[in-house]
């Protein structure tokens, strides 16, 4: 132990040394993150305002939204800051802080999307049943509980990480601090004390998916037994958004984690980092707002709404 160098800052990799190109990363996360933000805050403030929006479908897309302004806001505005100052330094208590909220906001995703399937399930499979299931007190147990237990859990998860020894210098092949990337920095003798906590992950996360599919299996099947050609479409396109985030979510995050770990980072691991941890929260209320004709309408009347307050203000002034 006496040969390990305390760590107290980090080296965020990932992209380039050449100054237009930090320019241009900078542009297109400005970009991106913009676009994510108004995107999720759009969706939040439709669906608080609209009552006729105030069901329980609609309530954990609210929830998926925050998350989402969190997952974006934890990574993207530290690398903009690093690209647009000329820097790739961020504190050892910034990295775990940034750990910890990436965890937290990750898995309190998969854990609405989870609750979202079985939203889907109960409305579609047992639809008289709905209301006494889906109920204001169960939806706000069941969120509870999604945001409570994930806290623990990156809790436990970030502890983890840090409680090795960092012998392999500061230098993290990410434009974040990730945990894999971390752990390649780790110290063989302190490293295998994080197994155990990934392979709770493995399990949770398999836990999850297998919730969704048998939810969905359900839900197809039953589907496929309405008469009415009308009742199958409307019932596939308030399932077809939430299936089609389920997929992008699990898919870029499996790509990612079990793509093989390289010694150098690579053009390739760039795009996937950015896939899985970048994309999903910006794409979910494009594509919530293109597939579902409630929330089309309620951001139209909002969009109006504020276009009308603000030329009317104008006028005022």
């Amino acid at each position: 132990m006496s040969n390990h160098t305390t760590v107290t800052e980090f080296i965020l990799l990932g992209f380039s040394d050449v100054r237009e190109q930090q320019i241009l990363h900078f542009v297109v996360f400005l970009v991106i993150y913009l676009v994510g933000l108004i995107g999720n805050i759009l969706i939040i403030t439709a669906v608080a305002l609209h009552h006729h929006l105030h069901i329980p479908m609609y309530f954990f897309l609210m929830n998926l939204s925050v998350l989402d302004v969190g997952s974006i806001s934890v990574t993207i505005p530290k690398s903009m800051l690093n690209s647009l100052m000329n820097t790739r330094l961020i504190s050892y208590s910034g990295c775990v802080a940034q750990v910890f909220l990436f965890m937290f906001l990750g898995s309190a995703d998969l854990a609405i999307l989870t609750v979202m399937a079985y939203d889907r399930y109960v409305a579609i499979c047992q639809p008289l049943h709905y209301e006494s299931m889906m109920n204001r007190r169960a939806c706000l147990q069941m969120a509870a509980s999604a945001w409570i237990s994930c806290m623990l859990y990156s809790t436990l998860h970030t502890s983890s990480t840090f409680a090795i020894s960092f012998c392999g210098g500061n230098v993290v092949d990410q434009f974040f601090c990730d945990i894999p990337q971390l752990l390649k920095l780790a110290c063989s003798d302190s490293y295998f004390s994080e197994n155990g906590v990934i392979a709770l992950s493995a399990c949770l996360v398999l836990f999850c998916f297998v919730l969704i599919t048998v939810s969905y299996v359900q839900i197809f099947s039953t589907v496929l037994k309405i008469p009415s050609e009308q009742g199958r479409h409307k019932a596939f396109s308030t399932c077809l958004p939430h299936l089609t985030v389920v997929s992008l979510y699990i898919f870029t995050g499996m790509f990612a984690y079990m793509k093989p770990t390289s010694s150098s980072p690579s053009g390739l691991d760039i795009v996937l980092d950015v896939l899985y941890s970048v994309v999903p929260p910006v794409l979910n209320p494009i594509i919530y707002s293109m597939r579902n004709n409630e929330i089309k309408t309620a951001l139209r009347k909002l969009i109006v709404y504020m276009l009308f307050s603000k030329n009317k203000m104008s006028a005022f002034l």
